[in-house]
């Protein structure tokens, strides 16, 4: 049981209706956390995001101090990023085989366990590149596993305000966290501040074990455990994403961030080609972050059933707005385009939670680690291209040819969208089907 309980109008059983009108109202950040288990998850994603930001600064410090070598440094960074691709494909389904709760508590020891080795003294560059491999393994089960609780605990419109809220602190995270872990980490050294993560994380754990329920998958025996295997579930989640037009839809809406997280990847040469300086490159990483943390609260106060209809549209404007930029505009007017664009990329915390919401809960997590994995190698890929593009373009065609290369493939998206939304019998459905919430 969790350590505190819920008020009964903040159970889960109802959407959050207006009283004049009968139709869902959008639901408050009041009614979001008056849920205690969802007050615990969030602040255990709170205080291990703040951990993680902590830690990518330290160790890229500790890298470059040993090595001198930028390679190196990137390589370090890179390894904060790619083990997620293969966890989301490969480990999220154990969030369908186990109690989820188990997966999470499980996946915060181990990082709490290998951060603290990586803070031992006198551990070789390569050990410390692997140990930091292996730490961002168990983040895609962990994450697959609270994404499947949140629509059980969070109901109707209440669960499209905890991803907002999610994804707020995320934003926040990166629009603060670097320049206050570099701060804490000249202050108290890199070794001090591998320890802090490593204590985040076992804090995560302890929170998550006192104050969530299990939550076990649909189908899972007298112990916990589900009867399929790791292939089955595998192949289950495979086969549900790519058999159903709708979620497939969803995924192609979720993957134009591939085109719009462009301009961050080459912000630092982008600012010296609008002659901006050091101080520019400040301004242009924060733009997208701060835009959508804004976009995300406008958003989140619109009713449910026209955010459905906007996100076609949003995403369309999400690659559209950076069209300017290949004007290599001034610095004022660029950050004010990457702004908007992010302000335009909050479509995303109502693509996520349609997607989760119409999942059937037995290959939820599954689900959401293919997702997760599809939409992280559009991110990968863009920016990969994007740099070798700027070796003969310059970068503000780079980030003027993302737009309009994302125009096309965020229309096409949103067309399969609204072709799949469509009204039609509904079979097989999760836990609130798309034709009912689509209108």
């Amino acid at each position: 049981m969790p350590w505190w309980p819920d008020p009964a109008w903040a159970r889960p059983g109802g959407d959050v209706a207006d009283e004049a009108t009968g139709t869902e109202r959008p639901a408050r950040f009041r009614d979001v956390f008056a849920v205690g288990q969802f007050r615990v998850l969030w602040l255990a994603h709170a205080q291990s995001r703040i951990g993680d930001q902590l830690a990518r600064v330290a160790l890229s410090v500790l890298v470059f101090d040993r090595t001198h070598s930028p390679a190196w440094t990137a390589l370090t960074f890179a390894m904060t990023i790619l083990p997620n691709l293969a966890g989301g494909a490969l480990l999220a389904g154990l969030a369908d085989r186990l109690p989820r709760r188990t997966v999470m508590v499980v996946a915060d020891v181990a990082r709490a366990a290998l951060v603290a080795v990586m803070a031992l003294p006198g551990q070789p560059i390569a050990v410390m590149v692997v140990l930091l491999c292996l730490v961002q393994l168990p983040a895609a089960p962990f994450s697959a596993a609270r994404n499947a609780i949140l629509p059980a605990i969070l109901s109707g419109d209440r669960y499209v305000v905890g991803v907002a809220v999610m994804r707020t602190t995320d934003q926040l995270g990166l629009v603060g966290g670097i320049g206050v872990g570099a701060a804490l980490v000249t202050a108290l050294g890199t070794r001090t501040t591998l320890v802090i993560d490593a204590a985040t994380f076992a804090l995560s754990a302890a929170l998550i074990a006192l104050g969530v329920r299990a939550h076990r998958p649909p189908g899972n025996d007298i112990s916990g455990h589900s009867p399929r295997s790791w292939w089955q579930s595998l192949r289950a989640g495979a086969t549900l994403v790519l058999g159903d037009r709708r979620l497939r839809a969803l995924v192609g809406l979720a993957c134009v961030n591939g085109f719009y997280v462009i301009p961050e990847g080459i912000a630092v040469p982008y600012a010296a080609h609008i002659h901006g300086g050091t101080p520019a490159v400040g301004w242009l990483l924060a733009a997208i972050p701060a835009g959508s943390v804004l976009g995300m609260l406008t958003l989140k106060n619109v009713r449910p059933d026209w955010r459905l209809r906007a996100m076609g549209p949003l995403a369309v404007a999400s690659c559209a707005i950076l069209l300017p930029t290949w004007l290599a505009p001034v610095l004022v007017v660029s950050v004010a385009l990457w702004a908007l664009s992010g302000f335009f990329s909050a479509h995303d915390m109502v693509v996520q939670a349609t997607f989760v919401r119409n999942v059937p809960d037995a290959s939820r997590g599954q689900a959401i680690g293919l997702a997760s994995a599809a939409m992280q190698t559009a991110q990968g890929l863009g920016i990969v291209a994007a740099g070798l593009l700027a070796q003969v373009l310059t970068p503000a065609a780079v980030v003027g040819l993302a737009g309009a290369t994302g125009v096309l493939a965020a229309a096409l998206a949103a067309s399969a969208w609204a072709r799949a939304a469509s009204p039609r019998p509904s079979v097989g459905r999760g836990e609130a089907g798309l034709d009912a919430a689509s209108g």
